[in-house]
């Protein structure tokens, strides 16, 4: 046989030969968003999660679906999209919205899909145990970086007036609005130097996590009724960056106010100038360990809660959770800001604070009146609902907000 030929054959059987390992090197991941996937915000930092994943874990390749809400998809249902995604060789759904929590369990029980591997984002099924044992729950520790938030605001505020964009009214949202004026309310008396009593903290909630015309209020008019009414900065905590929007518009006006974006880490960009900071989540360490502990068959049903990197709460292999500074700090705030930074990270660090949050110590109240924590009590981070008042569990927003409590 002619060498060349020989040649050619020996091509034909090596390559033959790799193709079927390359393809069972493949592990594909699916990712289900309940927004666009380059909205600057919640489901971008998902999306982006994904990517990471990509790029850190070999042979790993994201298939997804992006905007399944009841206005971009009305007649697609969960089950729907976990087909598609299982159809296209996902073994590995992430469900990224608490909006996903119920349909997650009921399709993760479907014996259709016991090979599937389901992890829903912010969810506790896994925790009261109502899970199947496919399904685990993960989430980031956010209220650290929403206390940092809350102090950014209250260290920049003028007028003593914090307007905060929620969206829908559930445990999550209304923890994370008491984490935020804890932050502010500590900080105005103990950085700013003025009185707490004075501070007005509004919330305004949306009804979604972000704008849906003829259903939620509108994002952009909360956020010019917020400013109209004295508050001169904006808390977000919806998906989508119109708090930050407006306020680079009323700054270009000549106005002195000021925006905290929520959950992407790139959101400052909409308007840097007037930015205070990003209190951000970043996926793809976690995203990245999940998949890891799947193909080398170590995975095992759990409720993770977690905690940034303490070493460096802005490293991108290590930390779920951060806050980047924002040009809009002025350098005696950013010293403030610093500071107060310090003095989570030595709480948190210190074994003698594990499973509580700096800030939620008594004496608390709810809006009520109700004591949650009496004074030096600390909340623990969760405790089953119904048996003892915990930060995952917050049945109200604390005394001292000005805003609706539940729907």
């Amino acid at each position: 046989m002619p060498r060349k030929l020989t040649l050619l054959f020996l091509l034909i059987f090596i390559a033959v030969a790799i193709a079927p390992a390359a393809a069972q090197d493949e592990f594909v991941f699916g990712m289900v968003l309940v927004g666009p996937k380059d909205d600057h915000g919640w489901s971008q930092a998902h999306f982006e999660g994904g990517q990471y994943v990509e790029q850190n874990v070999p042979g790993a390749k994201m298939v997804y679906f992006e905007k399944l809400n009841p206005a971009d998809a009305p007649e697609t249902t969960l089950l729907d999209v976990v087909t598609e995604l299982v159809d296209q060789g996902a073994s590995v759904i992430f469900t990224t919205s608490d909006e996903f929590e119920e349909d997650t369990a009921a399709v993760a029980a479907d014996p259709a899909f016991a090979d599937v591997t389901f992890i829903n984002i912010s969810g506790d099924d896994a925790y009261t145990g109502e899970a199947p044992a496919n399904l685990s729950n993960v989430m980031g520790e956010m209220e650290w970086a929403k206390m940092i938030a809350g102090c950014a605001a209250a260290l920049a505020s003028e007028t003593g007036s914090i307007g905060y964009l929620g969206p829908l009214i559930n445990f999550e949202t209304r923890r994370l609005v008491n984490s935020a004026y804890l932050g502010a309310r500590y900080c105005y008396e103990n950085y700013a130097g003025k009185d707490p009593a004075t501070l007005t903290f509004t919330v305004t909630w949306i009804g979604f996590w972000f704008n849906i015309p003829g259903v939620t209020l509108d994002p952009t008019e909360v956020t010019n009724d917020f400013f109209d009414n004295g508050a001169d900065v904006v808390i977000s905590g919806i998906d989508t960056t119109e708090g930050i929007v407006v306020a680079g518009q009323r700054a270009a006006e000549g106005q002195s106010v000021w925006a905290v974006p929520y959950d992407f880490q790139g959101a400052c960009e909409q308007a840097p100038d007037i930015c205070l900071g990003v209190p951000y989540f970043h996926w793809g360490p976690v995203y990245r360990d999940i998949i890891n502990q799947i193909k080398e068959g170590s995975w095992e049903q759990t409720w993770d809660w977690v905690a940034p990197d303490w070493t460096d709460i802005n490293n991108p292999d290590t930390s779920a959770v951060g806050f980047v500074e924002g040009t809009g700090l002025s350098e005696e705030d950013k010293t403030s800001l610093d500071a107060f930074i310090a003095e989570i990270t030595a709480y948190a660090t210190d074994e003698a604070n594990a499973d509580t949050f700096f800030l939620f110590e008594g004496p608390l109240a709810y809006q009520d009146g109700t004591e949650i924590a009496a004074e030096g009590e600390k909340l623990p981070a969760i405790a089953p609902l119904g048996e003892a008042p915990s930060v995952w569990y917050l049945e109200q927003l604390l005394d001292g907000i000005t805003g609706a409590s539940n729907q």
